[in-house]
């Protein structure tokens, strides 16, 4: 009997491990399907662009005209694709320093005021809808520029201020997972050398984790570049290239989503917007390879 009840224990437990195994494989498989599903839609939607409206690669990479309505459409979305970029760049520069410094006091300086009210606080940005981000920068980083700078406020400068604060709990996040993980034994090293604390910080516990910071960034802009509705309230949607930062432009996000409902699927123009989307998706991609790179030199 007790060999008997063993034997049916374990056929029981080889059925439960078949079914989550089959489990598991559907689950990936369906995701994969998805995600190459997803790719496939979005680039043939795009390439139809060049293949069957027969539209200029060149026009669309570096013209700086965009006019798709009239007898002779333009599509230049040089504009848009320097306006994504620019604004996520500049994002990254302003918020990976205070992300960074905000990581560095609540894991090194002070950690218990930090674990205590910084990472309440920062968690809640991270919950905050953009929508919000938009409307605040609308009423008050908008106002804040026209006053100070020339211009009417809208531009790349208050786009990039919304996305570094929209950003700035995934830097700052990531940033404390790195330096939590940093083995105490390199700090106390460096504290038997006669190192103080700030030449640890900046000789030693930087340089180490600078992998895992740079992973954040990049983690940040991808955020940032793919961003829409908080960027669209506030970078007042011209379809140019600026001269300064407080001047309007458009990103990629933003002509995607204003124009997309207003043409009919097939025509150009509604295929000239697909290929903007499929100029994020690669966008995407190259931020994710470079994670991964980061990832692999932050594990040598």
């Amino acid at each position: 009997m007790a060999q008997s009840g063993q034997k049916n224990k374990l056929q029981h437990h080889i059925i439960e491990e078949w079914r989550g195994k089959i489990f598991a494989s559907v689950c990936i498989f369906l995701l994969i399907i998805t995600i190459f599903s997803m790719v496939y839609f979005v680039a043939s939607k795009g390439v139809s662009t060049f293949i069957t409206n027969g539209v200029s690669l060149k026009e669309v990479f570096t013209g700086v005209e965009w006019m798709p309505e009239g007898d002779n459409p333009i599509f230049g979305a040089l504009p848009f694709i320097f306006g994504s970029f620019s604004t996520s760049i500049l994002a990254a520069l302003i918020a990976a320093p205070l992300s960074i410094c905000a990581a560095l006091f609540m894991v090194e300086i002070m950690p218990k005021v930090g674990k205590k009210y910084m990472q309440p606080v920062i968690e809640l940005l991270a919950g905050i809808p953009s929508v919000v981000y938009g409307f605040v920068g609308l009423s008050v980083i908008v106002p804040f520029y026209r006053d100070v700078f020339p211009g009417q406020g809208l531009g790349i400068a208050a786009g990039a201020t919304v996305l570094s604060i929209m950003i700035l709990p995934t830097i700052t996040s990531i940033a404390s997972d790195a330096l939590s993980a940093l083995p105490g034994g390199l700090k106390e090293a460096s504290y038997a050398l006669g190192a103080t604390r700030w030449q640890t910080l900046y000789r030693t516990v930087l340089p180490t984790t600078m992998p895992s910071l740079l992973t954040g960034v990049v983690l940040g802009m991808a955020r940032a570049f793919g961003e829409a509705l908080a960027v669209q309230m506030v970078i007042g949607n011209a379809p140019h290239i600026p001269s300064s930062l407080f001047e309007s432009t458009s990103t990629l996000t933003s002509v995607i989503t204003l124009s997309m409902g207003n043409t009919v699927t097939g025509s150009v123009q509604n295929n000239v917007l697909w290929t903007l989307a499929l100029i994020l998706m690669l966008m995407t991609f190259i931020f994710v390879f470079l994670v991964r790179w980061l990832e692999r030199r932050a594990r040598r």
